[in-house]
């Protein structure tokens, strides 16, 4: 996706408000070894736009500045509490020899086929919807996408289980193998129903 940019000269909390009111939401881009950080501004109707489709979270974005295309990540949104208004926004600038930490986003196709749903009537409960990895700019993948149609009942899909993409290695923070989605049948889904109280006894009325 490629977006345009604008430099932004005037700096500080007053000037950002400003801006903000002329339809413009501040921003900085950052990183890359012969670059400094740089104050931008964007068109707030077009990057709030760009920031409801997965692409623009997930891939490598074209940033036009200055008369210059750069390749850059989404790597930080700030939005207003209650307004549908973005406040601030930062990218980092990608070059091709450093190695990226992003999270993807994982889609799941074809659970409805699997014997644990056509056979046994079980609920897939996606535990994790997005993945961490680590991997070059050139092997970044827009999503990862998970085939379910070999899940059985009593199963559960992990990390480990599925191939990822070509140059790309998962990060994993505490568990060795954490699960991706859970198989549960409908039987362990239902709660047990709680007895109903027994009705009080009507109290008589006491001897005079």
């Amino acid at each position: 996706m490629k977006f345009v940019a604008f430099e932004r000269n005037k700096q500080g909390t007053g000037a950002s408000r400003r801006l903000r009111i002329t339809g413009r939401t501040p921003g900085i881009v950052y990183g890359g070894k012969a670059h400094q950080p740089v104050n931008i501004e964007l068109d707030h109707n077009a990057l709030w736009h760009a920031l409801k489709k997965e692409a623009f979270h997930a891939t490598i974005l074209e940033m036009e500045l200055a008369g210059q295309t750069s390749k850059v990540l989404l790597r930080d949104v700030q939005y207003h509490p209650f307004k549908q208004l973005v406040l601030h926004i930062d990218f980092q600038r990608v070059e091709a020899d450093t190695m990226l930490h992003m999270k993807v986003p994982l889609h799941y196709s074809g659970q409805e086929n699997s014997p644990a749903v056509k056979v046994d009537a079980c609920l897939v409960n996606p535990v994790m919807t997005e993945l961490e990895i680590a991997c070059l700019p050139a092997d970044l993948p827009e999503f990862i996408a998970i085939d379910l149609s070999g899940l059985k009942k009593g199963t559960s899909l992990h990390v480990n289980d599925i191939t990822l993409p070509k140059g790309v290695k998962a990060v994993i923070h505490g568990k060795n193998n954490p699960v991706l989605v859970s198989v549960v049948s409908v039987a362990e889904e239902a709660a047990p129903e709680a007895a109903a109280p027994a009705a009080a006894p009507a109290k008589g009325k006491g001897k005079k």
